[in-house]
């Protein structure tokens, strides 16, 4: 969506060392954390997402989104097709 391209190659690459500001560095850490080490998600994750300005249904869809893009990465690993 961003039409900045060196601002989606650093989200690519390493999105801790991009420039964003508002909500998305908290978006993206919690995508990473339920991504990585879903079992480490807890009760102060959810409070930063809240910090952020999300509600409990912003972060419900959140949760939905990130689970979504896990399960189908997942699935499309495990039976070696390419994504586009």
């Amino acid at each position: 969506m961003s039409r900045d391209p060196a601002l989606v190659e650093a989200l690519v690459s390493d999105w801790r060392g991009a420039t964003i500001d508002g909500r998305l560095p908290a978006l993206l850490e919690y995508a990473d954390v339920l991504t990585r080490t879903p079992s480490a998600a807890g009760p102060a994750d959810l409070q930063r997402l809240r910090d952020a300005g999300l509600d409990d249904e912003g972060i419900v869809h959140l949760v939905e989104v990130i689970a979504y893009f896990n399960y189908v990465n997942r699935l499309a690993d495990g039976l070696g097709v390419d994504i586009e």
